[in-house]
């Protein structure tokens, strides 16, 4: 099913890997709880889905494949951890080569109708970041 939400924690890597290959921000937002956060690659904490939806855009913008692998899905009732691995590489729209690499520690909870979404994102995991 295209751009289907994930059900079981497991499933959110495959959906956040549908969601950003297809190129749409639109698309990634559903994956997104109304107060999640988004933790910056400069490590500023970003919040409110028109904020996060502009953090995406440049990644997303940059016509890359994400590609992301779950390496530990951890769950507390309708909370998970999942500690993943992902990377972008290729060429970028400005001809220039791009690669992007990173293990995430991102927290997702299970709504009301079932469906997993962000409540953290946070793509650098436990790298340390230099301030702005």
């Amino acid at each position: 099913m295209p751009h289907s939400l994930a059900t079981e924690p497991e499933g959110v890597v495959a959906s956040l890997r549908e969601r950003f290959n297809s190129g749409k921000v639109s698309a990634m937002m559903t994956l997104y709880e109304p107060e999640a956060v988004f933790i910056a690659r400069d490590g500023r904490t970003v919040t409110g889905h028109t904020e996060i939806a502009a953090e995406l855009e440049r990644d997303i913008s940059l016509g890359l494949p994400l590609k992301a692998k779950a390496r530990h899905v951890f769950v507390a009732g309708d909370i998970a951890q999942i500690v993943l691995d992902w990377s972008i590489d290729g060429t970028g729209p400005d001809g220039k080569h791009v690669h992007l690499e990173g293990s995430a520690s991102d927290v997702v909870r299970r709504g009301a109708d079932g469906i997993w979404r962000y409540l953290i994102d946070n793509a650098l995991g436990t790298a340390v970041r230099q301030p702005a």
